[in-house]
Formats: C-alpha cells, sequence, structure tokens
C-alpha cells in the first residue's frame, strides 16, 4: 500500500458516529455519486470501507468507472486491524 492513505467510510452517518476509524473520512454511499469530485481531488491511496465490504464494492466499482485509483477495503473493523490503529 502506499505511504499515505486515505479511508472513506461510505456508512451511515448514524453508523459513522457510532464506530470508526480514526481519522477517516465519512462519505454516505448515497453521496458518492454527488462527491466525485471531490474525492478525485484527495491525495493518497483510498481505500473505501462499510459494516461488511458490501456498500464500499459498490461505491469502489462506481469510483473506479470514474478513475478513481482505489480499493474495498471490506468492514472498517477489518480495515482498522490491518493497518493496525
Amino acid at each position: 500500500m502506499a505511504d499515505k492513505q486515505l479511508i472513506i467510510d461510505v456508512r451511515t452517518t448514524v453508523e459513522f458516529s457510532l464506530g470508526h476509524i480514526p481519522n477517516s473520512i465519512n462519505i454516505p454511499l448515497d453521496e458518492v455519486p454527488d462527491r466525485v469530485e471531490e474525492i478525485k481531488a484527495m491525495e493518497g491511496h483510498i481505500i473505501l470501507c462499510c459494516a461488511s465490504g458490501g456498500r464500499s464494492g459498490n461505491a469502489t466499482g462506481f469510483l473506479q468507472n470514474c478513475g478513481v485509483d482505489c480499493e474495498n477495503g471490506g468492514g472498517w473493523r477489518e480495515v482498522k486491524e490491518k493497518l493496525g490503529l
């Protein structure tokens, strides 16, 4: 993985408020299409997560089709553990 990683959590704001990866950004899945340009402007390797990997998988596919270099990290707890946070 790249040195600088950016975690985007696509769960709802309520889910995000109940627990999330430190320094992650919450962009709920239903907002992703309207925020593509904002996401494209972000620096670092983008890893998307959600509760289990389904919504982040949908967001990853959509963003990759829009030219965004990103990957589906899966569930946020697994990403947090994998990154040692």
